[in-house]
């Protein structure tokens, strides 16, 4: 008897050790609102693994400092590695760490630039850019019946979304119905509300007259509309991506006209999911894609649901 139960212990001590899992993860940024959900959705999933252990590290944007903290993963020993990547043209680099330790890696929401390059044990989670933009504007096309100015808030250029969201506004607009519409200006505020804020401040007092805005991220949008309240003009179309809880809130006040669901904490959930396939071994998708959704105030209190 006492056999069989040192035999039991010792089973499960070693299917525990199995089980277990430490993970690092690099984001791109803390100080992000969408990221924050990303974040939040990987530490819920990582929960209710059993023994997965998740490490965060904040790569403030700093790119240098990010390849740092991938090295002091692959230092440690972890099992796997999740990144948000701060510049998605510097992924290479961080995709040969990982491969030559041997270690798992997992992309999530930025889509890496060597994403048709990716080896064995790494992956991509996120969601199609060429359709983010590509929703976004052709409901703004409907609002604007076709034809009119806007101006464009673009994310950081560094970043595969911002330049790809961008691409889709110009796809949109070069076809029918929705040549008429021509862009006034395009212009980072790097994904910030704030320096949003300023660069439609500096486009008004310009004498700039869209009819529409439209943003990369409900941020951006978001900045957009509080400079447009300010300047008394209330009737142009402002348009966001992301369906954040604040754009929800801006879109329920009746301010933010169209932004596109992409979900956050569904990316974050299928890194860890990913993450765990490839550390046992199973086979993925290269790329795992989470669609992006049309969010207008006809159908947003689905999604104010989902946030």
């Amino acid at each position: 008897m006492k056999r069989i139960l040192i035999a039991l212990a010792v089973s499960a001590a070693t299917m525990a050790s199995a089980q277990a899992a430490n993970i690092g993860v690099s984001m791109a940024l803390f100080d992000d609102n969408f990221l924050t959900v990303v974040r939040n959705g990987i530490q819920k999933a990582a929960s209710e693994k059993q023994g997965m252990q998740i490490q965060f590290e904040d790569a403030t944007n700093d790119i240098g400092k990010q390849l740092n903290q991938i090295q002091n993963f692959i230092a440690q020993g972890v099992d796997g590695i999740i990144v948000n990547p701060v510049d998605t043209d510097a992924t290479a680099q961080m995709t040969k760490l990982a491969a030559d330790a041997g270690i798992p890696l997992v992309y999530v929401n930025r889509q890496p630039a060597d994403i048709d390059q990716l080896p064995a044990k790494v992956a991509f989670v996120g969601s199609d850019e060429k359709k983010s933009g590509t929703l976004q504007t052709e409901e703004v096309c409907k609002l604007m019946n076709g034809k009119g100015d806007i101006v464009v808030m673009m994310g950081e250029l560094s970043n595969q979304a911002a330049r790809q969201r961008t691409q889709d506004i110009e796809d949109v607009i070069a076809k029918e119905p929705c040549t008429g519409i021509k862009i006034l200006d395009k212009q980072t505020a790097n994904w910030q509300r704030t320096q949003a804020t300023d660069l439609m401040t500096n486009w008004i007092s310009a004498g700039l007259k869209p009819a529409a805005v439209v943003s990369n991220n409900d941020e951006m949008a978001i900045g957009a509309i509080q400079a447009l309240k300010a300047a008394g003009m209330s009737d142009v179309i402002v348009a966001g991506i992301d369906a954040t809880q604040d754009g929800l809130a801006a879109m329920k006040a009746g301010d933010l006209k169209v932004t596109v669901f992409q979900n956050a904490a569904g990316q974050g959930a299928g890194a860890v999911e990913t993450i765990e396939k490839l550390i046992k071994g199973e086979s993925v998708e290269k790329n795992v894609d989470v669609p992006f959704e049309l969010v207008t105030p006809a159908n947003m209190a689905t999604y104010e649901a989902k946030n």
